[in-house]
């Protein structure tokens, strides 16, 4: 409700420009437009109004023409571009660095810019990289008025620096805050080592008010700059009702500096103004040890070979089969049907279906046309397409698409969950020791307090107790990659460890995908119609059908009309013949059970059944021993939508025809799942990532085997490299290894902390022994966690 005062300032409440009009008032506050008014609603109705207290007057408003010209100049030629991750008729999705955001406000407001601006449909953030990705409109906005939209509330992009170069900048701040706290604390020893070595005392009172002033002096600018990121921390924590880690580590700065400031300005001695720089040196060297450590890890997901996939690519007229990282701008790559566009390429084939749910969430799949743009993360869903890529493909923006909220809820982490109620817990029982010790030290040698709860706030550290979980699991992820297991989060390592039940896809799975026997039975068929099923099959990525495909002689034709049906097979219109490839009910409507000790494709040409493909499948090698080994370890089950011609011999594998399953749907593979899940089994599912989307989905730990095909799956929470199916058991066990690891983590943690806290309770630490202590506790952690996961991996590797 919207009330008139003439007592209010003219000035925006919001953005702090003189207000042209008297009208737009609200809860005693004025406001210049009906914009800065919406913003401070979307915040006061989100209980963020906290965030004009960390920022006055956060909003501006745009004053500088040539800002004006540029935002206007995203919308012509290659400048607005560069941010666009997808596009088309109805829907722009970009991507921008907000340098601005910091806190949990902006987050909220950033994430409900469709509550400001009519045009934008989702909005979503990515705060530890300062990044915004919105999706909006074109019909009813333009690149350039969402660019100037964002700047009036105070988030303008940056329109010229990377994410990459932004952190530079951070880091190269944390190098300068790290050069001043150690200049700063070099002088200081300096100063001070007169009254190291002559004793309490016996310097003369000039010298020792000299010393004195200029410890001050080299102090000052430590406190000014060195400790900002602490203090604005523990403001932004308080201002949100919440204590962090900060909070007690600001105390301790606040204190000491104070403590010392008093002692030199009223003569009663020099202040511990050495223990003050001392301290900032050292918390920033732990600082940057973590930086540097997540950097590293980052490094490697984003941007090493991260998917064990391989791409199609036609070159002098033959397909061969290349790493994703080797695609190149300019190379022309088929896409199969359900496979993933892994770069922004040019579509050269004459039509295509584009599924970008991936990218938009719209499920409805795009037409497009050759010659047309298609980006990266749609999938095909016609038939296969040619492409020449014209960007270089981004895993790191794959990864992304893997990890949307959208398509996989990260699983519950009983450790984590933990980990975070005692951090939570933590600081609060520091504050209160450091309060009871100061109370006892009053009666005892008052002049020691500030020293003893100096000590405390400083040397309690559960940033040792909150690193164990990340960095045992990050490092643990990184060496199940190199060794062919893939993992969407690090915490699908901790929700391996837990497996007891595996529930294993047979075609593509246990089998080869590619080293079969065929034969064919029924009415012969001509060199044309042999033609006409290689065409078709030719457009699937499903096993069975790349096997028919490479088999079959002939010449390809391009198909008219094709469609997938997930777990029943394919059919379409080539040459002007209806081709049907798939499941006996899916080609003819019957459900005759054969004898023949193989997979069996039927193929019906213009509605007349033909005959099947008998497939004589290889099973992978070592599948013997390796069902044997898991046996001991893991319920051990097997749902295929094969018949149950070879079923005799995987009940001699498995043990029990009990835990066979054939003839299944996707539908009844998911439900099976669930059955399990409702005996309270902790179940695994292991499928091709084609047919099995649901069951993935539902498993505890849903992984996808992956041979030569791009096999991107949002559905999976792991991708295993076909060829180290048969290590699985002892990648389990390193995954058991590091819940080990976390645990000694934990434990060392808490061990310091007491001991840590024993000392500085009883008055035998100093400030600047706890300030070298508080990150020591930190690297040794991450070091024994980092060494400890590289030791069990590479024993494993080893076998």
């Amino acid at each position: 409700m919207s009330i008139v005062s003439s007592t209010l300032s003219n000035n925006c409440y919001h953005c702090g420009k003189l207000c042209d009009t008297q009208d737009i008032v609200i809860q005693d506050k004025k406001f210049c437009c009906e914009g800065c008014k919406t913003v401070f609603e979307l915040l006061d109705g989100g209980g963020l109004c906290d965030y004009y207290a960390i920022n006055d007057q956060p909003g501006k408003t745009i004053t500088s023409e040539s800002r004006k010209q540029l935002y206007k100049a995203l919308d012509n030629g290659d400048i607005g571009e560069q941010f666009v991750v997808f596009k088309n008729e109805t829907t722009v999705k970009v991507k921008f660095y907000i340098p601005a955001m910091h806190c949990s406000s902006c987050i909220y407001l950033l994430e409900n810019l469709n509550r400001i601006t009519t045009y934008v449909q989702q909005s979503e953030v990515n705060f530890n990289a300062r990044e915004l990705f919105v999706t909006y409109d074109p019909t009813q906005g333009t690149l350039g008025q969402l660019v100037e939209t964002l700047d009036k509330i105070g988030y303008d992009p940056d329109l010229g620096t990377s994410s990459t170069s932004a952190k530079k900048k951070q880091s190269r701040k944390l190098i300068y805050q790290l050069g001043l706290a150690g200049f700063s604390f070099g002088n200081i020893m300096l100063l001070s080592f007169p009254e190291y070595l002559s004793g309490v005392g016996t310097l003369e009172l000039e010298f020792k008010q000299f010393f004195g002033y200029t410890n001050f002096v080299f102090a000052v600018p430590v406190l000014l700059f060195c400790t900002t990121d602490y203090f604005k921390s523990a403001y932004k924590g308080l201002m949100n009702k919440y204590i962090n880690i900060d909070v007690p580590i600001s105390l301790g700065i606040i204190a000491l500096f104070l403590r010392s400031s008093i002692e030199i300005f009223s003569g009663a001695g020099s202040g511990y103004m050495d223990s003050f720089t001392g301290l900032m040196f050292f918390l920033l060297i732990g600082k940057w040890f973590q930086q540097r450590t997540y950097e590293a890890l980052s490094f490697e997901r984003d941007y090493k070979s991260y998917f064990p996939i391989a791409i199609t690519k036609v070159e002098k007229g033959e397909e061969i089969a290349i790493q994703l990282h080797e695609v190149k701008i300019g190379d022309r790559l088929i896409i199969h049907s359900q496979e993933v566009i892994p770069a922004d390429a040019i579509l050269l084939s004459p039509n295509a279906t584009i599924d970008y749910s991936f990218v938009t969430g719209e499920q409805n799949p795009v037409g497009k046309k050759e010659a047309d743009l298609v980006y990266a993360g749609g999938r095909q869903t016609g038939s296969m397409i040619l492409v020449e890529v014209i960007k270089e493909v981004s895993q790191s923006y794959l990864t992304r698409l893997w990890n949307q909220q959208v398509f996989t809820e990260e699983k519950s982490s009983p450790y984590k969950k933990l980990i975070d109620k005692l951090g939570q817990n933590f600081t609060l029982i520091v504050i209160g020791l450091s309060a009871v010790a100061a109370a006892v030290w009053y009666f005892i040698d008052a002049a020691l307090i500030v020293h003893v709860v100096t000590s405390i706030l400083i040397v309690a550290c559960p940033c040792a107790l909150s690193l164990a979980f990340p960095f045992t699991f990050s490092n643990g992820m990184r060496w199940l990659g190199r060794n062919g297991l893939y993992l969407k989060h690090s915490g699908v390592v901790e929700q391996l460890a837990a497996i007891d039940t595996i529930v294993f896809d047979k075609t593509g799975t246990l089998t080869q995908s590619k080293q079969a026997k065929v034969t064919f039975t029924g009415s012969t068929l001509s060199a044309h119609e042999r033609s006409l099923i290689l065409s078709l099959t030719k457009q699937s990525s499903h096993p069975l059908s790349s096997i028919i495909s490479s088999e079959l002689k002939g010449d390809y034709i391009e198909p008219e009309g094709f469609r997938e049906v997930p777990g029943s097979g394919i059919e379409g219109l080539v040459d002007g013949y209806a081709i049907k490839v798939g499941s006996e009910i899916f080609v003819s409507g019957n459900a005759l059970q054969l004898d023949a000790l193989a997979s069996n494709v039927f193929v019906a040409i213009n509605g007349i059944p033909r005959g099947f493909i008998t497939i004589k499948k290889e099973y992978r090698e070592g599948l013997e021993a390796f069902i044997s080994s898991l046996k001991g370890n893991f319920e051990l089950h097997l749902i295929s939508g094969d018949n149950e011609a070879e079923k005799s011999h995987l009940t001699t594998l498995f043990g029990s025809a009990q835990a066979l399953k054939f003839n299944c749907s996707a539908e009844d593979k998911l439900n099976y799942i669930k059955s399990l899940q409702a005996k309270n089994k902790r179940v695994m599912m292991i499928g091709d990532g084609l047919n099995d989307a649901g069951a993935l989905r539902q498993s505890d730990v849903g992984m996808a085997i992956s041979d030569d095909v791009y096999s991107f799956s949002p559905s999976c929470d792991a991708i295993l490299s076909g060829e180290k199916l048969v290590s699985l058991q002892q990648l389990l066990t390193y995954s058991k290894k590091n819940i080990t690891v976390l645990k000694q983590s934990l434990l060392f943690s808490f061990a310091y902390n007491i001991i840590g806290l024993s000392f500085a309770v009883a008055g035998l630490l100093t400030p600047l022994v706890a300030a070298i202590l508080m990150p020591l506790s930190s690297i040794s952690v991450v070091s024994f966690a980092t060494f400890f996961t590289g030791f069990w991996a590479k024993n494993i590797s080893s076998k």
